[in-house]
């Protein structure tokens, strides 16, 4: 949750500032926010009372004087800073229970005072199992306060909050070469817990690009950014460089605050009332704030950087906006052959002109080539050149230029599709006769109702029933469907034109011609977390729709399953796969979450449709990709290989998927006979 946001323009919403001590809190957060920052993140007890125990190996008790006690107003814009000392992990056992009960007591006074958040720095080395062990201990209490443990992306810099509870300490120093690994360790240890987050230590030489970009996968809460890295510009004023500028603008785009530490304690404390410059008094969502001048303070000087940073990032895109509260939001994907999908849900769908049109192009490309093959077949005749049959002879009335081209829109839904072909065939300048055919009962109405006000009555014949055990009427030039899910084929699109096969006269055109799943490794703790927390067998056996935002990728995609339109006789659409990922070079290691599923479609000659990363279509956002939870995450090492398996299913009355993992780690197969996910045939 971003602490202490701001509501007037032009603002750093989320940035904090690392302070001293001090008993009396009112006075440090008005320091805080005269500066302009939105939250402190200040030590829970004093630095300089360090550990005292008395002659029986207890604890000391706190004072008054050794605790910060923020007003209860103020409580949302506090994150308290757990002392730097403690470490449970000791060896020797009186040591450790002194350690484990000093790291309970701050938390539980974080907790008391209704803190959002406490910073945990783990030690820099050695063990943490007893630490991470103190930390779950607290996730199953009843506070709700975040815990964000302090992990270096880098070598650890001066004034960072891992090497001292002071802003002002010297430099410490890191011997993990992998901060993630100690991450991952502890968020393990702590069982996964959503209490648990991260804030990572900025360094001053930003780890290579597959390092960072792992961390857009973790519950990254805010990045701590030493005064150490900025430097000056020609005018006197601290800015940053651009590798850096570029790490947070990435990060911005994920809501991760910013916490500036590492700058003197003079610096932000509030000006003499005698000082030089024009005061500025703002509003903002805590009410009234009295601003100094620039020339006032390094921290303000860093602050007013920092909300340039934030105004930076482009305008965000229409589509974009649109699709912002569908961000790791889970779905279960649609079954429009089982259920009737409403009104609301068919005009989503419909507001995605780019779909629409490539499915107009794709008809009048047929159209077209139809009128190709025709015309070459009339020229054949006349010159007394054999049919492709090896009969002499004219072609067929229905192929002749002057006959309607006829067209099955099956799964029509509310008519898109049905315009579509009609907008083709006035391009074309073909006459059309379209068959719209629907299940819904409730959108043949709609259709009844389009036909009707378009005045289509001589062009549009609507039939209501199950495409698979329709009669037809006559036969079908062009067969037209969008039946695709977010996997290809998880809406039944095989199971249904197989069915619909019938309709399609010897020659006929099949739109969608073949389509193909991808399959992909994605480390996403947050849609993992939200489908674990049902804290069931079933939501961790069933695939999600879902727009991705905060994953990272661990491999290029593989294909998967494919399918073409029209089929052979009795086709079997079950189907198996194994995927060997080699592992990206220069990779880093990562936590596994499951799969992300994508589709590339033909749709006739070069017209196509896609949702795969790299061959997306513009501007498309009917499908989200599907998303495959794995029940439990498996630590994939730097350089290692991922296998899994992957099967389509059938029986006579539902399709499902199952897939497992076989390496790094072998897991068991997901969703067994489908016993937590299928679709209904």
């Amino acid at each position: 949750m971003p602490l202490g946001s701001r509501t007037d323009f032009g603002d750093a919403k989320f940035s904090g500032v690392q302070t001293g001590f001090s008993p009396d809190a009112a006075r440090l957060l008005e320091s805080t926010f005269q500066q302009g920052f939105d939250f402190a993140v200040a030590p829970l007890v004093n630095p300089k009372r360090g550990q005292k125990v008395s002659a029986r190996g207890e604890l000391d008790p706190l004072t008054p004087q050794d605790v910060l006690t923020p007003p209860a107003e103020h409580a949302g814009q506090v994150v308290g800073l757990v002392s730097s000392w403690i470490s449970p992990d000791r060896a020797e056992a009186l040591e450790q229970r002194q350690h484990e009960a000093a790291l309970s007591r701050e938390l539980d006074w974080a907790a008391h005072n209704s803190l959002q958040a406490a910073v945990c720095p783990l030690p820099r080395t050695g063990p943490v199992s007893n630490y991470a062990r103190t930390l779950l201990q607290f996730t199953l209490g009843l506070s709700p306060m975040a815990l964000w443990v302090v992990i270096p992306l880098g070598q650890t810099e001066e004034g960072s909050i891992a090497s001292s509870s002071s802003p002002t300490s010297s430099p410490g120093s890191c011997n993990d070469v992998d901060g993630w690994s100690r991450w991952n360790h502890v968020r393990s240890l702590c069982d996964h817990s959503t209490q648990v987050g991260v804030v990572l230590e900025v360094p001053a030489s930003l780890p290579a690009p597959q390092h960072v970009r792992r961390w857009f996968a973790e519950p990254v809460k805010a990045l701590l950014l030493p005064s150490s890295v900025f430097v000056t510009n020609r005018k006197g004023f601290p800015t940053l460089p651009k590798s850096h500028q570029a790490l947070l603008l990435q990060f911005f785009g994920f809501g991760v605050q910013v916490i500036l530490t590492g700058l003197p304690e003079s610096s932000s404390e509030p000006p003499s009332s005698g000082g030089g410059g024009a005061w500025t008094v703002v509003t903002g969502s805590n009410g009234g704030r009295v601003l100094p001048p620039r020339q006032d303070s390094s921290a303000r000087q860093h602050w007013e950087y920092l909300s340039f940073l934030f105004r930076r990032p482009e305008p965000v895109a229409q589509q974009e906006q649109m699709e912002m509260g569908y961000r790791d939001f889970l779905q279960v994907p649609l079954q429009p052959l089982q259920d009737n999908l409403e009104s609301q849900t068919y005009e989503v769908f419909e507001k995605d002109v780019t779909k629409y049109t490539q499915y107009e192009e794709a008809i009048l490309a047929a159209l077209r080539a139809r009128q190709r093959r025709s015309s070459a077949a009339e020229a054949s005749t006349t010159t007394g050149s054999p049919q492709p049959n090896g009969h002499h002879g004219s072609t067929h009335p229905r192929n002749g230029e002057d006959s309607p081209v006829v067209i099955f829109v099956v799964g029509a839904g509310r008519g898109p599709l049905v315009r579509a072909s009609i907008q083709a065939g006035q391009r074309a300048g073909r006459v059309v006769q379209v068959y719209a055919v629907e299940k819904n009962p409730n959108a043949v109405i709609t259709l009844h109702r389009l036909v009707a006000s378009q005045r289509w009555e001589d062009k549009v014949t609507v039939l209501a029933g199950d495409m698979r055990a329709l009669q037809p009427p006559q036969q079908a030039d062009i067969l037209v469907s969008e039946l695709l899910g977010s996997f290809g084929d998880n809406e039944l699109s095989p199971e249904c034109l197989d069915g619909a096969q019938r309709f399609l006269a010897p020659g006929g055109i099949s739109i969608p011609a073949a389509y193909t799943s991808f399959l992909q490794p994605i480390s996403a703790s947050k849609i993992w977390s939200d489908a674990r927390a049902y804290k069931d067998v079933e939501h961790m056996e069933t695939p999600y729709v879902t727009k991705m935002h905060r994953f990272s990728a661990m491999a290029d995609s593989l294909p998967v399953f494919s399918f073409s339109h029209p089929t052979a006789a009795q086709p079997n659409n079950a189907r198996y796969a194994r995927l060997a990922f080699s592992n990206r070079s220069g990779s880093a290691a990562a936590l596994c979450h499951g799969f992300a599923g994508y589709f590339e479609a033909t749709l006739f000659g070069d017209v196509t449709l896609s949702t795969h990363p790299t061959t997306h279509t513009p501007n498309m956002f009917s499908w989200f990709p599907i998303y495959f939870p794995l029940s439990t995450p498996v630590t994939c090492p730097a350089g290692c290989d991922i296998e899994v398996h992957i099967w389509r299913c059938t029986s006579l009355h539902k399709v499902w998927y199952e897939w497992a993992l076989a390496q790094p780690q072998i897991t068991g197969v997901h969703n067994m006979l489908g016993r937590s996910y299928h679709v209904g045939l």
